[in-house]
């Protein structure tokens, strides 16, 4: 990966690649789970949380030596064990289920996925006695693999269920007798057939499935197909995406019904929209929730909370901390920072509210700022309902506007005003007759 981060924190549609390997599992209903750790075993527990078990490999000796490092962890189990690579994000929770059935239809001290590809070069190749149609007797890594053995097409994604009376015996007789001195878990497959053991297998119908990530093109290619299976959901349960392709949307986020998301539309992290919303185009919105009716177009939100019926954009930028009430609209060139619009305030061109909270009904003319930083600390500015702040005015924290407030344009406030009171603060206007005329002339004359 080229990457000072593990490669299984790296993200796939808003997730660490690993922990959708974590929710395929707890959707097949497995609610044990133990992650073996070995390089940068915090940053992967981090990104993972406490949902699973963790088993440390000590020194990273192949797959098998892996395995038995969650021995421990597992010492109480009586049943079957999934053994699955934490780098196949798109490996679904129906395939493991399958796995698990017939490991227990079948009684075979293991089972296994196989998959088909027309090169599956890399790959462990699946060697079946008799062949083609045998049951499986060996797995043979590509590096270990005769000429005759690579042109086998049929492979193993690194998927395995046994019976836990089987495993852990098998894996104390494993050797590293290959090029690389590792202890390999496909040589558990052979000792178990050797013993007379028949090794059954669910063979995947979606090569995708078996994807692997090594490096940031196969990241690139798993995140398209992840994000390919996210947008079809959405649109089977009823959302409208005009370019699907330039539609992105995280893994947890929800989408109302008849909302329709317009060509460059990001929606990330644990994002909500509601029913019969316009988000886009070109809009971000990241860790937020957008309520019944709102439109959003060419703008970003961040952490930000937007009630029903609000019109926000074009070119707004919601930062953190933002709450705005049903049927509030803003406009091009607004900033919000942790402040609180009530419902129906307008902001319509280029202000910026930072820590302020604004009534309902109240409209704050353009280029109205609030001057939140004096450079040592924070303050807050309050404002009532059904004021009015004239375009061009300074609000200078902490100050308090009162209901019914009218601010004059182009005033500097930082008093706080009563109700239902006028607030005027201005340089008084001088003019002076015949100056421009004078001006001109001087001008010329100098030319």
């Amino acid at each position: 990966m080229k990457s000072e981060f593990p490669k299984t924190v790296h993200p796939v549609c808003g997730l660490p690649l690993s922990l959708h390997v974590v929710r395929a599992c707890q959707a097949a209903g497995i609610s044990r789970i133990v992650v073996v750790v070995g390089h940068q075993a915090d940053s992967v527990k981090e990104a993972l949380g406490t949902d699973v078990q963790y088993a440390l490999q000590k020194v990273q000796r192949g797959t098998g030596d892996a395995v038995a490092a969650a021995r421990e962890e597992l010492k109480d189990w009586d049943g079957d064990i999934l053994i699955l690579a934490g780098d196949a994000p798109l490996l679904k929770a129906e395939t493991i289920t399958a796995l698990l059935e017939l490991r227990g239809s079948s009684g075979c001290p293991a089972v296994m996925l196989t998959a088909f590809l027309d090169d599956p070069t890399g790959y462990g190749r699946i060697i079946r006695e008799p062949a083609v149609s045998g049951p499986i007797v060996r797995i043979v890594e590509q590096r270990d693999a005769t000429t005759e053995e690579k042109l086998i097409k049929e492979w193993s994604p690194s998927v395995y269920v046994f019976e836990s009376a089987a495993l852990w015996p098998t894996l104390d007789r494993i050797e590293p007798n290959n090029s690389q001195g590792e202890f390999y878990l496909t040589d558990a497959v052979k000792i178990l057939a050797a013993d007379g053991g028949r090794i059954e297998s669910v063979v995947v119908q979606d090569a995708s499935e078996t994807l692997g990530v090594n490096t940031r093109v196969e990241l690139a290619q798993v995140t398209k197909i992840m994000q390919d299976r996210i947008r079809l959901a959405h649109m089977l349960a009823g959302v409208t995406m005009i370019d699907p392709q330039n539609t992105y949307i995280d893994a947890d986020v929800s989408i109302g019904t008849d909302t329709v998301l317009l060509p460059g539309t990001y929606l990330q992290g644990c994002t909500a929209v509601g029913n019969s919303c316009v988000i886009g185009p070109n809009t971000l919105v990241k860790d937020s929730k957008i309520g019944d009716g709102t439109t959003v177009a060419f703008s970003q939100v961040v952490l930000s909370q937007i009630d029903t019926e609000v019109k926000v954009g074009p070119f707004a930028n919601l930062r953190p901390g933002t709450s705005l009430g049903h049927g509030v609209k803003i406009g091009d060139f607004v900033e919000l920072k942790n402040t609180t619009l009530h419902p129906n305030v307008q902001v319509n061109h280029l202000s910026y509210l930072g820590d302020c909270e604004v009534g309902a009904n109240t409209n704050i003319g353009a280029g109205t700022i609030t001057c939140n930083y004096d450079g040592f600390k924070k303050s807050r500015t309050e404002i009532g309902a059904d004021a009015f702040v004239g375009s061009h005015s300074t609000l200078i924290a902490p100050v308090t506007i009162g209901e019914g407030v009218i601010v004059a344009a182009g005033s500097i406030i930082n008093k706080s005003v009563p109700a239902d009171a006028l607030a005027i603060s201005r340089a008084p206007q001088e003019v002076r007759p015949d100056a421009a005329r004078r001006f001109r002339s001087a001008r010329k004359a100098r030319e």
